[in-house]
């Protein structure tokens, strides 16, 4: 049963008037009572140094006798077996996890967790967001969980920096705002990455395009077309990427290059990863997304995959796809195609000063297509239109639909056969029989 199912199970009882509607009071009451206990026992320091063990499941074995002997003392005969399984659980939640949180983080259908202060929390599952009953006793509890996120990245977070981006150990991208800057208290994000979805196949599977879509994809990533992925938020940029980047030969040498490190090549043999990293407590050391992107030229990469182009290296990015990088990929928000274009003009100047005439001749001699992924209002996702990126005979960028996409009856259609097809067969990239197949599948 998901958390969400247990939490909505749980308020059908309150409101029914149940017996047990007082369920979760033992623990509010009793949890602090017990955790002091089992620090006092065990020692602090002894504490610190379980909590610290790069594997959480060994820690809490480790803690677990302490905690059992505590509950034995401070009430051996007022629980029942499910409600002092509860409360030892989550006890060892506050110790060695992330506290209430834990059980949202361990729930795979979970998608994001937002708290925003101790009086609200949600979480994303399925794509719609869904409350979490109050979580928090305090501002200071969720304090101590931010703290315990980032400490061991040696990040800090107080008045003067109200703000931190971290990545726990599993790569969940974390985001923590502090007061004065958040209002209503400490507000905490946390995204998770699953590595269920890697694979165009597995796409397909779960509706969010049709086969001979995936196919033609596919085709693309091998003829070496720079594709852009672009949508909104949550709208699966970067499991699509990650789809991608799985159809890039094995013999090709992948160079990814993140904010927070996303990706997953559990099947690619050669791939060299880089990660964004933030300046240290002292305001030094920062390595930016551009840094990367230009060092990565030096690396003698065969793709350069960018996990998400916001700002100034959007430059480097279409240089590199100019300079002998074909068939690279990045992400980047934007509703639609058009909006991609509009958007990369306005990161690449960031990056440098050159009239917007200019910077589209660069995007259109450096970007072969753009992929559009987005979210439906009920949380499905789909990989919706794709379009070519060229040059427009009196200048600037022109755009060609090639797949388009019918939100209201949720089909697919070609509009027309991209070029790089033709070529790619005709340089031995891809067979004849395996075009001639796809045409052959294509919907009538």
């Amino acid at each position: 049963m998901s958390v969400y199912e247990r939490v909505r199970d749980r308020e059908t009882q309150r409101h029914a008037g149940a017996a047990d509607s007082h369920v979760g009071a033992h623990v509010r009451e009793m949890g602090p009572t017990v955790k002091r206990a089992v620090l006092e026992r065990v020692g602090y320091e002894e504490v610190a140094r379980i909590v610290a063990l790069a594997d959480p499941n060994r820690a809490r074995d480790e803690l677990r006798p302490a905690v059992e002997a505590v509950v034995n003392v401070v009430a051996p005969d007022a629980l029942d077996g499910a409600k002092r399984d509860e409360l030892l659980a989550a006890v060892l939640d506050d110790i060695v996890g992330l506290g209430p949180l834990q059980p949202l983080l361990e729930d795979d259908t979970i998608t994001e967790v937002m708290v925003n202060g101790p009086r609200s929390a949600f979480y994303e599952q399925g794509g719609m967001l869904h409350p979490f009953e109050r979580p928090f006793e305090s501002d200071e509890q969720i304090r101590l969980i931010v703290d315990r996120i980032i400490s061991p990245l040696g990040r800090r977070i107080d008045e003067r920096s109200p703000m931190v981006n971290a990545r726990l150990r599993n790569g969940y991208r974390v985001n923590a705002v502090i007061p004065p800057v958040a209002l209503d208290g400490t507000l905490l994000t946390i995204r998770k990455f699953s590595d269920r979805i890697s694979t165009l196949d597995e796409l397909v599977e779960i509706g969010s395009l049709p086969r001979w879509y995936a196919t033609l994809l596919s085709f693309a990533v091998r003829a070496r077309e720079d594709l852009a992925v672009a949508g909104g938020t949550g709208s699966g940029k970067t499991t699509l990427l990650n789809a991608l980047s799985g159809e890039i030969p094995e013999d090709e040498r992948i160079l990814t290059i993140e904010d927070a490190a996303e990706l997953q090549f559990s099947h690619h043999p050669h791939v060299v990863r880089l990660e964004a990293r933030e300046s240290s407590i002292e305001g030094e050391g920062a390595v930016t997304i551009r840094d990367l992107v230009a060092n990565s030229l030096r690396m003698r990469p065969d793709r350069i995959v960018v996990g998400e182009v916001r700002g100034a290296e959007c430059i480097d990015m279409l240089q590199a796809m100019n300079t002998g990088h074909d068939g690279s990929l990045t992400t980047l928000h934007a509703g639609s195609a058009e909006e991609a274009v509009v958007r990369l003009t306005l990161l690449a100047r960031f990056g440098i000063d050159l009239p917007s005439a200019l910077i589209e001749e660069q995007i259109a001699t450096a970007l072969d297509g753009i992929v559009m992924s987005e979210r439906r209002a009920d949380g499905r996702r789909f990989v919706s239109s794709y379009s070519g990126v060229g040059r427009a005979p009196s200048g600037g960028i022109e755009l060609a639909e090639y797949v388009c996409f019918d939100v209201t009856s949720e089909e697919w259609r070609l509009v027309c056969e991209p070029p790089f097809v033709e070529r790619a067969m005709r340089g031995d990239v891809l067979g004849a029989e395996e075009v001639e197949a796809w045409r052959r599948s294509l919907p009538a």
